[in-house]
């Protein structure tokens, strides 16, 4: 193809200079352009297209997945308290939550607040009882609040709605049900219709939307910075309660286990599985007057790893008006479009001594 245009305009030149010879120098047309007109690259054209299409792709986006839907959001996040007593497991409900925070309540006994606000479970449970900074944040994250039971101090704020909430305390047998297969205090449940009619009830505002966390862009998902980490364990000193997570590199999200178990889901058995994992730690300090009970200061902000498509880099996170928040060079970290699951331990013995990172499996 070069070749013909170069002896199209061998031929044109040897035309252009017969008809020169012809006539006097001024009357001689002026010597055209013979190159072929520059174009815009095709590509760009649907590159451009393409960025259109995915901006339009989604109308709106969830505040604690990142992930995008065409209908409009209006739906309150519903923060639930969940056992995980080893007589609990495994639980109804998790895989479908938005964000976990495992915390520690009494000894080396983790419980998990499991925040629904993307998707509702059918039902979720063995619901436990309140502690007052599980409870602190569920009203960061403008969260309806439910548990069963509560510490003195969960009880003064529930009763006083320090944060909206619905506890089994009050409603045992109506809102809240006992299962048959296991034994009480781990076989409360809730179905998440009763949740609702609890709330209406109540009066509570379920329309009331969380705080929105940050999400990297498709883009920013494929050049994550950091080291590897194929296999992460977090210690909380018994092996009944310590967990750990496994990468898979196809589905690029990570598994949760305890005690060599695989977090599933009771009734479904679909598994738990993260595409982010937040291990902070945070002051605690055990009353000794007070079954054991533990203040955990989640007001002054510290260190944090951040785990996310099979790499970790350590970041910070502080309170942000009620709100724990990762982040990084004094901005909020971004999350990768999908689950959380938070971790957090005590200042000491603290990241480095409690958190295991293996680079391959």
């Amino acid at each position: 193809m070069i070749l013909n245009k170069r002896i199209l305009g061998i031929f044109l030149g040897v035309g252009l200079l017969l008809v020169g010879c012809g006539k006097p120098e001024e009357d001689a047309a002026p010597e055209e352009n013979t190159s072929p007109p520059v174009q815009e690259e095709p590509e760009d054209e649907t590159v451009n297209e393409e960025e259109e299409e995915e901006v339009e792709q989604f109308s709106f986006h969830y505040p604690l997945s990142g992930e995008g839907t065409n209908e409009e959001i209006n739906a309150r996040s519903v923060a639930v308290m969940v056992n995980n007593d080893i007589h609990a497991r495994p639980q109804t409900g998790l895989p479908e939550a938005d964000l976990v925070f495992e915390i520690l309540t009494e000894g080396n006994i983790t419980r998990f607040l499991a925040i629904f606000q993307s998707e509702y479970p059918v039902e979720v449970g063995p619901v436990r009882s309140a502690r007052d900074y599980f409870m602190e944040i569920a009203k960061g994250y403008n969260s309806l609040y439910i548990a069963h039971g509560f510490s003195p101090e969960a009880k003064v704020m529930s009763d006083t709605d320090y944060v909206s909430n619905l506890n089994g305390m009050y409603y045992d047998g109506t809102l809240f049900y006992r299962s048959s297969d296991r034994q009480a205090p781990h076989n409360s449940y809730i179905t998440f219709e009763n949740i609702k009619k609890g709330a209406e009830s109540k009066k509570y505002d379920m329309e009331i939307l969380p705080p929105s966390l940050s999400f990297l862009t498709d883009t920013e998902e494929e050049v994550i910075a950091g080291d590897l980490a194929t296999k992460i364990t977090v210690s909380y000193n018994s092996s009944l309660y310590d967990a750990t997570y496994e990468y898979d590199s196809e589905t690029e999200k990570y598994s949760r286990h305890t005690n060599g178990t695989q977090t599933r889901d009771h009734k479904s058995d679909e598994a738990v599985m993260l595409d982010n994992i937040v291990i902070m730690e945070a002051p605690h300090v055990v009353t000794t007057n007070n079954k054991g009970r533990r203040d955990i200061d989640f007001s002054t902000g510290g260190k944090a790893y951040l785990v996310q498509k099979g790499k970790w880099r350590e970041i910070e996170w502080k309170n942000v008006n009620g709100q724990i928040v990762p982040m990084e060079n004094g901005q909020p970290a971004k999350l990768a479009k999908g689950k959380t699951w938070i971790n957090v331990i005590p200042i000491s013995p603290g990241l480095s001594q409690a958190v295991t990172i293996q680079s391959e499996s």
